[in-house]
Order: C-alpha cells, then sequence, then structure tokens
C-alpha cells in the first residue's frame, strides 16, 4: 500500500470502487459484513468471500441478507497495526445518515488514542453512499497521490469535497425494497402493476431520499442526463461513475449517453451491503455539482 508521510488513507466497502483503482490510490479499504443463511461473510472490493453473480442469485431466489455495522473491535483491531507502525490515519466513514459505524468508530478512536498518544487518527463522515462514497474516494485518492498533502490538508479537502457529491439512484427491485422495509406492501404492489421505478437520492446529511418516482428504461436513462446537465458543474472536465447492481447491460447503455458529456465514466458493481437494500437492477449516477432532490 501506498503510504506518504506519515500518514495512511482508510476507508470502507461500500465505496463500491473497482479494487484496483482502490489500490492504484494507496487507499486501505475495510470489510463490512453482511449475512446469508446466518453465515457471516467479510465483503471485500474484490468479493473474495462470496462473488457478486453469486450473491444476486441467492438474492434473487428469495434468500435473505441482512447488512450489520462495523464492530468496534473490528475498528480497533484494523486501525491498531498501523498505529503500532508509527502512522497516523484518516479514515473516510460510510454515511452515518445510513449506518451506525460512523458512531462506533469513534468510541473506538477514542480508545485507540489513549492507547496511541502521540498518533493521530481523523474521521470523516462521508454523507455519501455507494458509487456516491466511491466518487469522493476518487477525488480524496487522487488529490492524495498527486499533491502528496499532508493529513490535515486531505481532511478539509474531503470535507469540502463531500458536499459536491451528488447521488441519484433508481430502484428495479421493488420487493427487495419491500423486504427491507424501505416501502409498505400496498406501494409495492401498485408499483409492480404499474411498471413504476423509485427514484432515490443522498441528502446532505446522508440520508437517503425518494425523490419521485419514473417509468420505462428510456425515461430512465433520460433522467440521469437531465440530472447531470441540470445539477453538474464543469461535466466536461469530470469522471462520473455508474453504479449497477447485477445490470452490466443498464450500465452500458447509460455510460453510451454520458459518454459525450464529461471527461470519462468509470463503472462500479454494488457490492453485498448496498445490494441486499436495492436488489437486483439498480442503476446508478455520481458526479460532482449542487445536491438537489426534486425531478
Amino acid at each position: 500500500m501506498i503510504k506518504y508521510g506519515d500518514y495512511v488513507l482508510l476507508t470502507d466497502s461500500t465505496c463500491d470502487l473497482p479494487a484496483e483503482l482502490a489500490e492504484n490510490f494507496g487507499i486501505s479499504v475495510m470489510p463490512m459484513v453482511f449475512l446469508m443463511n446466518e453465515k457471516i461473510y467479510h465483503h471485500y472490493l474484490d468479493a473474495r468471500e462470496m462473488s457478486l453473480d453469486e450473491f444476486y442469485t441467492k438474492l434473487g431466489s428469495g434468500e435473505l441478507s441482512q447488512t450489520t455495522q462495523i464492530s468496534y473491535q473490528d475498528y480497533f483491531d484494523y486501525f491498531e497495526p498501523f498505529l503500532n507502525d508509527g502512522k497516523d490515519i484518516l479514515y473516510i466513514c460510510f454515511t452515518s445518515g445510513l449506518s451506525g459505524t460512523y458512531n462506533t468508530c469513534k468510541i473506538a478512536i477514542r480508545e485507540l488514542k489513549e492507547k496511541y498518544p502521540d498518533r493521530t487518527i481523523k474521521i470523516v463522515d462521508s454523507a455519501c453512499a455507494s458509487i456516491g462514497q466511491g466518487l469522493l474516494m476518487y477525488h480524496i485518492g487522487n488529490y492524495y497521490i498527486k499533491e502528496h498533502p499532508a493529513l490535515e490538508e486531505l481532511e478539509r479537502f474531503a470535507e469540502e469535497t463531500k458536499e459536491n457529491c451528488c447521488h441519484w439512484f433508481v430502484v428495479d427491485d421493488i420487493d427487495q425494497l419491500k423486504r427491507g422495509g424501505r416501502i409498505s406492501s400496498v406501494t409495492a404492489t401498485f408499483a409492480k402493476a404499474l411498471q413504476i421505478k423509485p427514484v432515490l437520492s443522498v441528502d446532505t446529511d446522508g440520508k437517503l431520499v425518494n425523490v419521485g418516482k419514473i417509468r420505462g428504461a428510456n425515461n430512465v436513462y433520460d433522467m440521469f442526463i437531465k440530472k447531470i446537465q441540470r445539477d453538474g458543474k464543469d461535466i466536461k472536465d469530470q469522471t462520473v461513475m455508474i453504479g449497477h447492481a447485477n445490470y452490466p447491460e443498464g450500465a452500458e447503455e447509460l455510460k453510451k449517453k454520458v459518454k459525450p458529456l464529461v471527461k470519462d465514466v468509470i463503472i462500479c458493481e454494488i457490492g453485498p451491503v448496498i445490494g441486499t437494500h436495492v436488489g437486483s437492477g439498480m442503476l446508478a449516477l455520481a458526479f460532482l455539482g449542487e445536491r438537489k432532490y426534486e425531478m
């Protein structure tokens, strides 16, 4: 792993970045946990414990998946070797608006600071989810390897950049949203009958917001294009991210439509932690701009 100065850059696997990209940036990625058939799996970016194909196949066949936050002990055990090696830590955490991991991590940090009083540990609440967090880490990673900033400088950069990460998600698997308690059974029944797809975003507190609904694949692609044209900043110079949950053909079609507008497009696969709640077929777009929550 790349190390500049006396600190390391960490995040967790909800960022849904391609594993090779995270490695190239020198980002160390903590695995997140999910459960299937009462068995615990750790999701790494390379999906070493369960492939994404297997995960979505099991989910589609009706097997239940549950997610859980990173434990205090997991944080303690993951951070300590870096501190013992004389390194400080900057950790960009999955949004506190959707998980308790941020608060759990702060408890572990407090204990670690008592044990390693000469070391610095900083945590940034990303206020981002999935490829929104991935986009944030992409920009932090670029700044990290190009500018070699001091820890406090990179922390400031992360805090400033996260405010401009725009997230747009369209969910196809209404049943999975219902199982996760995100929508009612009645709403799910009507949505399926009318072929309605929920449109979601993430607000500045990092919480999921239901923005509206949409019908038809072509309207989905058009919606994404309208959002990046309306809310994006200097999009012709941007690298943007497209995420998909077991829907590569949809991601490629969206890429064809987005690519002429931007500098580059990175396609990411949505891992089990987010996939548990959205199911197969979700499509997402993340870019830098102004966060808005109206259709």
